[in-house]
């Protein structure tokens, strides 16, 4: 029954992913635990490519409530918000009926932030482009040893709140370290939400430029 539900969710992603392209829409599907700075992230992106004249719009998931939806709608960014009740992750069926509420012909990217977590989202690919796991400094410097699956399973992974670094104990090195490790020589990205820092390199990582 497991094998089903995969097979359909994955199914029904590739369904997603053409509608998407169908209006010429780009789109990350953005893992991670709470509190690495995932909304805040996704926010700073999603305004600065306002400045750059790409129009981004945000699918909002959380299990309940509407806290990083209504971040989005005060900082004037499309959004939808997404709850799931009591799973711990997306589901390309949630993404689809969701899309239903966004007008696709006025959108160029779209964001879909899942679920807090590091375990669930892994297993569910919604459809997107790219998937991304952000996980921040604050987390510690085992966090790829310990969840290997959704770095795995990512094409792009982020390392957040790099500006509390002076300020917490942990060892970067060994954190790039087991990401070369797990992904071939791949390079964990370095950002900070709050500062804006390697925003930048993020975006040539996504192919996003104006």
């Amino acid at each position: 029954m497991e094998a089903d539900i995969l097979a359909e969710n994955r199914k029904l992603g590739q369904e997603v992913r053409r509608l998407l392209h169908s209006h010429n829409i780009r789109s990350v599907d953005v893992m991670g635990s709470i509190g690495a700075g995932k909304t805040l992230l996704i926010e700073k992106m999603a305004v600065e490519m306002g400045r750059m004249g790409i129009k981004a719009a945000v699918l909002a998931g959380d299990v309940t409530g509407q806290d990083d939806f209504d971040r989005f709608r005060d900082a004037g960014v499309p959004a939808v918000n997404v709850n799931t009740g009591k799973e711990c992750h997306l589901d390309a069926h949630l993404v689809d009926h969701a899309l239903e509420e966004l007008d696709l012909d006025s959108i160029d990217f779209l964001f879909i932030e899942n679920v807090g977590n590091l375990v669930c989202p892994a297993d569910f690919p919604l459809g997107a482009d790219h998937r991304m796991v952000v996980i921040s400094v604050t987390e510690g410097d085992d966090m790829i040893r310990k969840q290997p699956l959704i770095f795995l399973e990512s094409d792009i992974a982020v390392l957040n709140k790099i500006d509390l670094l002076p300020h917490v104990d942990m060892d970067i090195d060994r954190l790039d370290a087991d990401y070369a490790k797990f992904k071939k020589g791949a390079r964990l990205f370095r950002t900070s939400a709050k500062t804006g820092e390697g925003i930048e390199e993020l975006f040539k990582a996504l192919n996003i430029h104006a």
